[in-house]
């Protein structure tokens, strides 16, 4: 990409507030439940009781005597209407490849076992209500050391995944200095964005319009259309703006081809909008975990040895787990490394991304464990860290693009006040709190994916960009405006974007903070050829340009400037060629990518790449000052302190605000966040009884941004950041409270009762 052809940077790298911003706090944001287009009959989910076992039965009579009611559909109408698809992670489409309403067979609690259509919602729900399921139960297992629970390695669960083996750790082990040896767990974690999974298909003829909040609507298309025997050109899938996702809403949902076989039953358009319960077991979630640490050094604090075994628990029926020792291995300098990761595969729904998907529960092990092994060893937790800092990655001999950790660590430090942190054995006291600060490594390989966009500058000066991805409240709506304007020169108020729609042209998924890294470079690329192109045009022969060499000609204020003084404004440049204006169709393929990246993005398949000559990453530092009651053990987060390094930050406003909320959740996840078992079967599926942070228990936030000029990692320069601010802050907070009372809890999240 030409930096020549690039205006003066007036945008990029500025603080802008969202532009889509007004709409949503007016209330006047369209979202997919909002669509209305005549008619409507309205759906409800009836789910499984059981967790094992089968359908014997149903009893309809009072479900059928409801006022309202269009059709119940069982396992016995829709057997065989929708063919098996594969998972999204696994070449297909789907969040799950369990087929609800497929047979009688009951997979786990919470799955889909009628559909039921009313002309009003409340008829729906009330009939829904009314229908009586009978079940022949099996014993069903719930989580880890259940009986029946499944150990697979992933090895052999996950073609080309190897676990990762380099010297002799067991070796080095007993001669070490100072060794640490410990179970971390995590627990069951919930996604609960306020937008609920909802879903609305309508059919006109033979083509389907599918109004859906999803983070990959290509996924939706084709493999909805797998499931219906469909040409995905029939169908249109449209996802506006979306309410929050945080990795869920992932690929296809397996209620969506119900609800189109019940709107072309029915013969009118069907929404969805299930309760907040159903929305714990028709999506997905973050398993639990269970990691066992082995880390060894010399006197001088030097690594020696890391072992990391991890368990995840995953479902009977996908080849899903999300494996991320990759990540911890490859962290810390040290010459004898080895991890072993198995899924546990038990009956209840599959799991899936959560924001930071592996890093969370992964890096909440290693990062308490280098936390003990600095205690162990009398030394500053972040001095410890950088005796064992590491240019290249110490698994595969890779250089790292950057590796800002420790200009990260020593900004977060200064700002946190690290300095007052009391030596050990020395701790802080405020009346009858005890006081303890503590810290945390927050990292994340960059992902990047192929995309394609339309780009159109019109003769009046205003343009448009028009991609098939998401604005999922993360801003690139803003950024998208932000880079026309800042590359073309022109207003951002004069630049529309349009996003969401299969119609558009299609991009990949939302998600892995790839959004930013993908697009934005598609938009640079796309600039350039489209000023490219102007040059030609403003000098061809009888143009105002004319006689110019086109690679002389620079942008500056919204026009093409000529060496001898002439100006032509880029409007005018477009109107030119069309009176229309001009329009360039931008594909970007990700370096170290082929062009069967564009192949699978228009089949629908994801397409997140990692690779290249160096590792990049994102990097950061966390810092945690908690408030102990020596009485009571309650416990209070006073302060958060973060510094961040991803690359060229586009919008510094948008960026501190998505650290800031991933720092808050991360609180949350220390603290707060589980979902309670009850065998096979969730116990607190609601906002009532699910905890997540409120204001009441956030102190002060502040997330920093440390310089980090990356020309390897892409053309632009970008790392993406959402999933940054959430790694990490569990171990800070985790490693804050031993700080404060001596008490090392290594399981999450950490309550009162851990401190009694």
């Amino acid at each position: 990409m030409d930096a020549k052809n690039a205006a003066e940077p007036t945008v990029l790298g500025r603080p802008h507030i969202r532009v889509e911003g007004y709409e949503k706090v007016t209330g006047t944001a369209v979202y997919a439940s909002d669509t209305r287009d005549g008619s409507v009959a309205h759906a409800a989910l009836v789910t499984s009781a059981i967790a094992c076992g089968r359908i014997t039965g149903f009893d309809r009579s009072a479900a059928e005597a409801m006022p309202g009611l269009l059709g119940i559909f069982t396992h016995r109408d829709f057997a065989d209407a929708v063919a098996p698809v594969p998972h999204l992670m696994a070449g297909g489409y789907v969040n799950s490849a369990h087929r609800p309403l497929a047979s009688d067979r009951i997979a786990y609690a919470g799955q889909i076992v009628a559909l039921v259509v009313g002309r009003t919602q409340e008829a729906a729900a009330r009939a829904a209500a009314l229908l009586q399921v009978r079940y022949e139960a099996e014993p069903a297992a719930g989580t880890f050391d259940d009986p029946g629970a499944e150990i697979v390695r992933l090895a052999d669960l996950k073609p080309h995944y190897e676990d990762i083996a380099k010297g002799d750790p067991d070796a080095a082990w007993p001669s070490a200095a100072a060794r640490i040896a410990a179970r971390y767990e995590t627990p069951v974690q919930h996604h609960n964005p306020i937008e609920l999974f909802t879903t609305r298909c309508a059919w006109h003829g033979d083509t389907l319009t599918v109004h859906e909040p999803a983070r990959y609507i290509g996924a939706v298309q084709h493999g909805l259309a797998a499931q219906l025997g469909m040409d995905p050109a029939r169908i249109r899938v449209i996802s506006g703006l979306i309410g929050g996702h945080f990795g869920s809403k992932f690929g296809l949902s397996q209620h969506t081809a119900l609800i189109a076989l019940a709107a072309k039953r029915i013969g009118c358009p069907v929404s969805l909008v299930p309760t907040r319960r159903q929305c714990f077991t028709i999506a997905d979630y973050r398993p639990e975990s269970r990691h066992h640490i082995r880390l060894a050094a010399d006197r001088d604090g030097r690594f020696t040895a890391l072992v990391h075994e991890a368990d995840v628990i995953t479902s009977r029926f996908d080849p899903f787990a999300m494996e991320g020792a990759d990540v911890t291995a490859s962290l810390y300098a040290c010459p004898a490394i080895r991890t072993e990761e198995r899924a546990v595969r038990v009956d209840r729904n599959t799991p899936g991304p959560m924001r930071a998907p592996p890093e969370v529960p992964y890096l909440f092990a290693l990062e308490s464990a280098v936390d003990e092994m600095a205690w162990e060893l009398g030394l500053d937790p972040i001095a410890l860290r950088r005796r064992n800092e590491t240019a290249t990655d110490p698994i595969s001999g890779k250089p790292f693009s950057t590796r800002p950790l420790m200009a990260c660590f020593e900004a977060a430090a200064s700002a946190f006040g690290w300095a007052r942190r009391a030596p050990r054995g020395d701790r802080l006291r405020d009346g009858p709190w005890q006081v303890g600060l503590g810290c945390a490594s927050s990292v994340r390989p960059v992902k990047i994916a192929a995309a394609t966009m339309r780009l159109r500058l019109f003769a009046d000066g205003s343009a448009e960009v028009a991609t098939a991805h998401h604005e999922i409240g993360n801003g690139i709506t803003t950024l998208l405006a932000m880079g026309i304007a800042d590359r073309l020169g022109i207003p951002v108020e004069r630049v529309r974007v349009r996003l969401g729609d299969t119609d558009l042209p299609p991009a990949g998924i939302s998600g892995g903070s790839s959004t930013t890294t993908s697009l934005m470079n598609t938009l640079v690329l796309g600039c350039d050829r489209l000023c490219a192109q102007l040059k030609q045009v403003a000098t061809t022969s009888g143009r105002p340009l004319a006689g110019c060499d086109p690679g002389s000609l620079r942008l500056a204020g919204g026009a093409l400037a000529a060496a001898d003084g002439r100006t032509l404004a880029l409007g005018a440049a477009a109107g030119l060629q069309d009176p229309a204006g001009i329009e360039i169709l931008a594909e970007f393929v990700p370096p170290g990518a082929t062009a069967k990246a564009l192949e699978d993005l228009r089949a629908g398949h994801i397409g997140l790449t990692i690779g290249g000559d160096a590792l990049s990453w994102g990097f950061g530092a966390q810092f945690a000052e908690v408030h102990v009651h020596a009485d009571t053990g309650e416990i209070r987060v006073a302060r958060l302190t973060g510094a961040f390094a991803a690359g060229r930050i586009l919008n510094p406003l948008t960026a501190r605000s998505q650290l800031v909320g991933g720092m808050i959740w991360g609180l949350g996840s220390a603290l707060l966040e589980e979902t309670i078992l009850d065998g096979a079967t969730y116990r607190n599926p609601d906002l009532a009884e699910y905890l997540v942070p409120t204001a009441a228990d956030v102190g002060v936030v502040e997330a920093l941004l440390v310089p980090d000029p990356d020309a390897i990692v892409n053309p632009l320069g970008v790392k993406g950041l959402g999933e940054l601010g959430i790694i990490g802050v569990n171990a800070a907070i985790a490693n804050a409270i031993h700080h404060a009372t001596g008490r090392r809890i290594r399981r999450l999240p950490i309550r009162i009762e851990d401190l009694a």
